[in-house]
């Protein structure tokens, strides 16, 4: 799509300026597509749609959504192509679930693929919270929000526990100030913005019924499944083969028991918490090599995670007292 001329509340009108080598490269594409497979070849949306599958455990019924996203912004194309109407559809969602259920990183290939699919300008993303929007006082709200969103036009912007833009409980607080700075853009903008809301989903259903101008633009709710215990060893090891580490015979099991306690223990954060355990499981392997200073370590002690790497965690105490408990 072409680029809008828009204006943010408050802020002067600015004709924004394509990307470095954009000219070029629209020049060189090939144009009129007719059929889905040129619209993709094209764009090259089908390759990130394929590295989405590939690359992400689980999600199916996220994956689902983006594919159905992606195929509107085709046949959209196609229409005008062809000379038909194809109006702008309103793409602004809400992203719910529990902490490392993936949000972010779709919100990521999200942007990259309406980018490809000519939606929006840039395909960048700008990850907020409410800090980065509402001020400590009087006059400060509008300009940090303001200045959010000219850095992300032409992109997604993504905003974090977006409810805590609300606190109703009080009176002098400036977040209501940042909402309606949003809605107006959401509204007036949508074709050179795409904002993203995330957070827990109770939260987010609080603050949608006490903010019905917001609830009314989100197009699309997508929900995140916490992840199976399977689909978190599949995680484990992919994050493991891509820093060059693998299981010791015996330590992917242990893992796997790990999993099975940790997903009952406090504040687990499904793929986040992977991580951090393999963080962590990489920090004992290290100290266990170090120790053995004389040694002369091969590629596969170097890069093997043993099961005592792993049972050393605290989860596994905790899990043992609280059964006999």
């Amino acid at each position: 799509m072409g680029s809008p001329l828009y204006s943010i509340p408050g802020s002067a009108a600015a004709v924004p300026e394509p990307p470095a080598g954009a000219a070029a490269s629209h020049a060189s594409q090939p144009t009129e597509a007719r059929t889905v497979s040129e619209v993709l070849a094209q764009s090259q949306a089908g390759a990130v749609m394929d590295e989405l599958d590939r690359d992400l455990v689980g999600l199916t019924p996220i994956k689902a959504r983006i594919r159905d996203i992606a195929a509107l912004l085709v046949i959209d194309k196609l229409r005008m192509n062809l000379g038909l109407s194809a109006q702008a559809p309103s793409l602004h969602m809400s992203f719910t679930g529990n902490p490392g259920t993936g949000k972010t990183t779709v919100a990521l290939r999200m942007a990259e693929i309406l980018f490809r699919l000519g939606y929006v300008r840039k395909g960048h993303l700008v990850a907020v919270t409410r800090d980065d929007l509402v001020g400590q006082y009087i006059g400060h709200t509008a300009p940090k929000t303001r200045e959010v969103l000219k850095r992300a036009m032409g992109g997604v912007l993504f905003i974090d526990e977006a409810y805590y833009l609300y606190r109703p409980e009080n009176e002098r607080d400036y977040g209501q100030e940042a909402i309606e700075i949003l809605l107006q853009v959401m509204e007036t903008q949508r074709d050179d913005l795409v904002v993203i809301l995330a957070g827990y989903k109770d939260r987010m259903d609080t603050f949608f019924r006490s903010n019905p101008g917001m609830s009314s633009r989100i197009a699309h709710h997508l929900d995140f499944p916490d992840y199976a215990p399977a689909e978190l060893l599949r995680i484990a090891d992919k994050l493991l083969e891509q820093h060059s580490y693998r299981f010791a015979p015996g330590a992917r099991a242990t893992f796997e028991e790990y999993l099975t306690a940790r997903i009952h223990q406090p504040h687990f954060a499904n793929a986040r918490s992977v991580r951090n355990a393999l963080d962590r499981a990489r920090l004992r392997q290290a100290s266990r090599l170090f120790a053995d200073q004389d040694r002369r370590f091969t590629a596969e002690d170097l890069t093997t995670i043993a099961a005592s790497d792993i049972r050393a965690s605290r989860v596994f105490q905790t899990a043992a007292a609280q059964s006999q408990s």
